[in-house]
């Protein structure tokens, strides 16, 4: 069709100010309602068609032809309504794991694509293998790099548990080993060891040094060596009154005692340093049969992990160097002080969390594959994140604060992605696609990505992924992606189109009821009687804009359900009724209508110039939809033509001022191109042309008014006057052929209303294109006014049937001598464009002839 039905052509709505009332709007030549009108010699009068039959301008549906009393005993529905094709594509791209065949979700909004989607793939999902579990623990060797663990279903959070039950354990185990009396023993023993080798070696030297005359005495300064006679001490005095050379002697004993007791002394160190080895060897040997002890059924519970019990092994060997680590910063204060030190290991939360496990996905109790959908889906959301704590005024991190983003906890099954949050969002598209690319997920952080940080931050070991991504989004996103990023069609091979409507038929009509009835069990509703199923049925139709298809927008029903069962209630009715529908139908208009009663105001009162009586040359009443939110309604507009002697060329008038649109202006030229072909065979084409849509004040965009703009020129060339009764819509091409548009029901409820307004002749009506009457579901008021003949529905094919509608004359085909019959419609706009053709020879002459074009 010429225009799209999702997105109908809307013209902007008048300002209510500033508005002639009075004139013409320089539309041509009125021509007046009492008075006669130029008519064809009556052997052209032509037969005038009949109207659409009643039947063609609505199809209902007949409750009684529905198999059931209430939506109550119908089962649930099997599937998405209409979206066989979109499944189809669901789940061949689930069944193919090779890399890229992610799929993309394409269709408009309110088609329940997302729960769709979801139930489709949790059923799924149900009978896949259920996917490892995820764990992330300190790496001793590389404290910035995290280890990842992976663990079998169910296992995580059982490692997790027994880990910190042990640690907790420990927690009491080692401090009280250090103060236990076994420890003590073991301890003092090796100071007696080392103090009786000191008293030893002391005791030896002052043999030695006795026998030399020397003695080791014992002074608050320390050990000292002196001369002695007779077992006492000389005293310094009685030293000088020694001879020489026995001073000489003596001296010599004293020097060579004294490099023996240095040489003593320097040994001090060494057996201190290897008493503390020794002590440090107990420790060891006592703290690591502790803690093998505690781990012992721990490494028995997970023997058949080997990256499990590598971990523990690592935890083991850790533990026992912290406890060496923090016993030796209390040794200088005693044991006591080496148990307190062991107490602020083990109660550090960051130092004790070392030790532990960070599991950040669990799939314990879980069946079958995750099925996860984010609707944050940003960054951090995605990929995960690493937090920070606040500690003496400073940042801190370790692995415990890493956490698990949504690619995380979908590995191994599906992840659904909302793919406009996804674009919106910094980074996030980006990290989607290097995460599907490389088959591993990196937590990462914005500041990192974007290189704005230089603070310290881990690098956790990244995890491989293995998981199905679902975009869900609208077909304009899906091309755009298509065009303009070259790694999109690589990743996302699948694309699953969601219908916008079904088949009407006994099946569908069906299945529309147990969807109706799913939606009131669903959220705790009254269940539809039959009549008002019916009623939906209708209105679906209406959505769908087309009497043979139901529309597949499943989020409008589930409102209309819910507004109709307000209804019912108000109404005391254990179930939804047809009048409940026709009131939640009723209500939903009156809440969005104040504009379309404020347009139809304005024409009536006459400040918006449309007639509906009468004649005029040149002047037509075109047909457009405006769409305020989820309310369209349709406007007639007055389009106006006039004609003079010129070069060729159609001004539109619109164009001109820049308020009409490439898909307008491409009508208009249409329309210069069909003038041409038909009447300038003969004759130069010297017509000069102007179009425009009066009182219009916003943009003019389809060609949906094309077939009453070529109505009007041919109108105003003719000098025929056109039927003000009627209004037009319609496309047209180069053949004169009408094309369909969109929004068939609303323009000609749009002119309906106005013509009630303005009081119904009988007269009045709608000519739409053929191609447009099975789109037909007009409302009911509509209907029963044209069974009552107070309005009429016209369908036509070509310009000549419409123009012969409008204008009252046949417009008329070339006999095979070339010649349209006289006081055709056509043979005045030949004979009217040849006198514009005589003038401008009379004016200009043969030389100055100007170019007519092809």
């Amino acid at each position: 069709m010429s225009d799209p039905f999702v997105a109908p052509r809307v013209e902007s709505i008048p300002s209510p100010v500033a508005v002639p009332v009075a004139g013409s709007g320089g539309g041509g030549v009125a021509v007046p309602v009492a008075g006669p009108a130029p008519s064809p010699p009556p052997a052209l009068a032509p037969a005038s068609p009949p109207p659409l039959p009643v039947s063609a301008l609505r199809r209902s549906c007949d409750p009684a032809a529905l198999p059931f009393e209430t939506t109550a005993t119908l089962p649930p529905p099997d599937e998405a309504l209409g979206q066989q094709r979109a499944l189809e594509a669901l789940a061949f791209g689930a069944s193919l794991r090779h890399r890229g065949y992610n799929v993309f979700a394409l269709g408009s909004p309110g088609l329940g694509r997302h729960t769709a989607v979801r139930e489709f793939l949790e059923k799924r999902a149900a009978a896949e293998p259920t996917p490892p579990d995820w764990a992330y623990v300190h790496d001793f060797a590389t404290p910035a790099r995290p280890r990842a663990l992976r663990l079998p279903p169910g296992r995580g959070r059982t490692l997790k548990q027994d880990v910190e039950r042990v640690v907790a354990e420990l927690q009491v185990a080692l401090p009280a080993l250090l103060e236990g009396d076994d420890y003590r023993a073991r301890h003092q023993a090796l100071d007696k060891q080392l103090e009786k080798r000191r008293e030893q070696a002391l005791t030896e030297l002052g043999d030695r040094a006795e026998k030399r005359g020397v003695a080791l005495v014992r002074t608050p300064a320390g050990l000292m060596v002196a001369p002695t006679r007779g077992g006492r001490v000389i005293e310094p005095d009685d030293f000088a009154l020694l001879p020489e050379a026995e001073q000489a002697t003596i001296k010599q004993a004293l020097t060579e005692v004294g490099d023996e007791l240095q040489a003593l002394l320097a040994q001090a160190p060494a057996w201190a340093r290897e008493h503390r080895n020794q002590i440090r060897d107990v420790r060891h040997q006592m703290t690591q049969a502790v803690v093998d002890h505690h781990l012992a059924e721990l490494r028995a519970r997970h023997a058949d992990l080997p990256e499990v019990l590598a971990h523990l092994d690592r935890v083991a060997r850790e533990l026992v160097e912290d406890v060496h680590g923090f016993a030796s910063a209390g040794e200088a204060d005693g044991e006591p002080a080496v148990a307190e030190a062991l107490r602020r290991l083990f109660s550090d939360g960051p130092a004790l969390g070392r030790y532990g496990i960070n599991l950040i996905v669990d799939h314990g109790g879980n069946g079958g594959a995750p099925v996860v959908y984010e609707d944050r889906a940003n960054l951090g959301s995605l990929v995960g994140r690493v937090e920070y704590q606040q500690r003496l005024g400073a940042l801190s991190t370790d692995f415990t604060q890493i956490k698990a983003g949504a690619l995380h906890a979908a590995n191994g099954g599906y992840l659904i992605l909302d793919v406009r949050k996804v674009l919106t969002q910094p980074f996030a598209y980006d990290e989607l696609k290097r995460a599907l690319t490389a088959g591993l997920i990196r937590v990462e952080s914005v500041g990192e990505m974007a290189g704005f940080t230089s603070t310290a931050t881990l690098q956790p070991e990244p995890i491989p992924l293995e998981v199905k991504v679902v975009l869900v989004g609208e077909r304009e996103v899906y091309y755009r992606l298509a065009e303009l990023d070259p790694d999109f069609l690589d990743l996302f091979k699948i694309e699953a189109d969601f219908a916008e409507d079904v088949e009407r038929g006994a099946d569908s009509q069906l299945a529309y009821a147990r969807l109706l009835g799913e939606i009131a069990r669903r959220e705790g509703l009254r269940p539809l009687h039959r009549s008002a199923v019916a009623r939906v049925i209708e209105h679906g139709s209406r959505l769908a804009g087309d009497a043979d298809k139901l529309s597949a927008r499943v989020l409008g029903l589930g409102d209309l359900v819910r507004e109709s069962d307000r209804f019912a209630e108000v109404a005391g009715r254990a179930t939804i009724a047809a009048d409940d529908v026709d009131a939640a139908l009723e209500a939903a208009v009156r809440r969005s209508d104040r504009v379309r009663s404020r347009v139809v105001e304005q024409i009536r009162r006459g400040t918006l110039l449309i007639d509906t009586r009468g004649a005029r040359i040149g002047c037509v009443n075109g047909l457009s939809v405006v769409q305020l939110g989820r309310f369209a309604f349709g406007q007639p507009t007055r389009i106006t033509a006039r004609v003079r002697p010129g070069s060729g060329e159609v001004i539109d008038i619109e164009r001109e001022v820049e308020l009409g649109g490439p898909l307008h202006s491409k009508g208009v030229l249409i329309l210069s191109s069909f003038l041409a072909s038909r009447f300038a065979g003969q004759v130069p084409f010297t017509l000069a042309a102007s179009l425009v849509f009066e009182q219009s004040y916003g943009g003019v965009e389809g060609d949906s008014a094309s077939a009453a703009e070529l109505f009007a020129l041919l109108s105003a060339i003719a000098e025929v006057p056109l039927s003000q009764a009627l209004a037009v819509t319609g496309s047209v091409n180069q053949h004169g052929e009408v094309q369909p548009i969109g929004g068939v029901n609303e323009k000609v409820e749009g002119f309906y209303d106005v013509c009630r307004a303005t009081g119904l002749t009988g007269d009045q009506g709608v000519l739409v294109p053929a191609a447009n009457v099975k789109h037909l579901m007009l409302r009911r008021d509509v209907v029963e006014a044209a069974a009552a003949g107070r309005f009429r529905v016209f369908s036509y094919a070509t310009i000549d049937e419409g123009i012969a509608l409008l204008g009252g004359l046949p417009a008329g085909e070339r006999d095979p001598s070339g010649q349209f019959p006289a006081g055709s419609l056509n043979a005045r706009v030949e004979a009217r464009l040849a006198r514009f053709a005589q003038a401008e020879r009379t004016q200009f002459g043969p030389q100055h002839r100007r170019h007519r074009p092809d």
